[in-house]
């Protein structure tokens, strides 16, 4: 029996093909607009979490402090407080579990023919734990050279690309400012940080090394900032404390004056990125499922018609025995159908439109089976609700009135 209507259905939407083709398409926009909205949402938040999980975790980054100078207030990092003396003290708290002084600068790369212009870190082999960095080629620099301030150096994969191409850098000599720096070994890559800036185009060398042959400093020791990873995520709270007393006490700094520092949490700002992403990735799902509900207002307008032109037959159906459930269930296998082949068509149209995204911006995208699963059951719900007034319209018909009907 339900084959049977199936077929008949089928056949009534044959005999007004254009009529159903726009009715469909009603339910191959929304669910193609919601699949493509969610699949460039969570492509941003999943490029979000890659970006936060290349951070290292854990993560607190204390800046040197400002300072006044002929009544000019400078910002953070204006003046040179922090030193590595301070990283060695803030690494020794037990809520901590690695901590690293920075000192940062750029400068001009040479080998053979080849140049480049990248950022370089001073840094300490602590600095590789904290942020979570592995070696993908040669090995690391020791805290041997960095008393000796040895002219070692590790290479981001952006650096290795324009200076080496496809040849192994490990081992080779580079100049940095007129003086050779041997390559230790290649940083694994990690791609853009939360500020697009490239991750991967950096140098590292030994904290003393840039100090005393790369940049100088006016202070003995000073470093730009420290960066520290708490022993876990539980501990962030009494490790900020931590830093901040212990910051204080060596700066001597009297109670109600200001520190000369500042302790940024990073994975409490990672996290806030994280969570802004993901209400993007939302809200545009919501805004996307707007079409759905235009969709399945269709779908019950040409429904409507369709009972309405169609009077006469449901008054010979149910004159010859068809019971209202009989009219019913026809109508509302109709809405279905409808329905049905439209998210199918609607689910490749956002796949494929995802995908022509993705090659023509280069956009991240991320398509789940979970959003088409959502799209296509939340579409084809949408589609049955509106069918069943009209559907039931029709079950409720009298024979005799049907039979009237002009």
């Amino acid at each position: 029996m339900i084959a049977a209507m199936l077929s008949e259905a089928w056949t009534a939407m044959g005999a007004n093909r254009l009529r159903t083709v726009l009715t469909m398409l009603g339910m191959v926009i929304g669910v193609g607009a919601v699949i493509l909205m969610l699949a460039v949402g969570q492509g941003a938040q999943q490029q979000v979490q890659v970006s936060i999980e290349s951070m290292g975790s854990n993560l607190f980054i204390i800046l040197s402090g400002s300072t006044t100078s002929g009544g000019a207030r400078m910002g953070g990092g204006a003046a040179p407080t922090l030193t590595v003396a301070d990283a060695q003290a803030i690494e020794e708290l037990s809520v901590i579990s690695a901590a690293a002084p920075s000192s940062p600068g750029s400068a001009q790369l040479v080998y053979g023919p080849n140049n480049w212009s990248t950022q370089i870190a001073g840094v300490t082999p602590s600095f590789l734990k904290v942020r979570d960095w592995q070696i993908a080629a040669g090995y690391p620099f020791t805290d041997s050279d960095v008393r000796s301030a040895t002219q070692v150096a590790l290479l981001g994969q952006t650096v290795v690309q324009n200076l080496f191409g496809d040849e192994d850098p490990v081992g080779k000599t580079i100049r940095i400012k007129n003086s050779p720096y041997v390559v230790l070994g290649v940083l694994a890559a990690k791609g853009q940080s939360l500020d697009g800036r490239d991750q991967d185009d950096t140098v590292l060398v030994p904290v003393t090394t840039a100090q005393r042959k790369l940049f100088g400093t006016r202070f003995g020791g000073a470093v730009r900032f420290i960066m520290a990873q708490a022993a876990s995520a539980d501990a962030m709270p009494s490790a900020e404390r931590s830093i901040n007393a212990l910051l204080r006490q060596r700066h001597r700094i009297r109670e109600g004056e200001d520190n000369d520092f500042s302790v940024r949490n990073l994975t409490a700002m990672a996290n806030t990125a994280a969570e802004t992403s993901q209400t993007m990735s939302l809200m545009l799902g919501a805004i996307a499922s707007i079409s759905l509900l235009v969709g399945g207002i269709g779908i019950m307008n040409i429904m409507l018609v369709s009972v309405t032109e169609r009077t006469r037959e449901i008054g010979i159906r149910m004159a010859i025995g068809a019971r209202g459930k009989d009219v019913l269930l026809q109508f509302l296998l109709e809405a279905i159908i409808i329905s049905v082949i439209g998210c199918l068509i609607g689910v490749l149209l956002g796949v494929g439109g995802a995908l022509a995204v993705h090659k023509l911006t280069g956009m991240e995208v991320l398509v789940t089976v979970t959003s088409i699963v959502t799209a296509f059951v939340v579409a084809a719900a949408v589609g049955i609700f509106f069918g069943w007034y009209p559907a039931r319209k029709a079950s409720m018909l009298r024979p005799i009135d049907a039979l009237r009907y002009q």
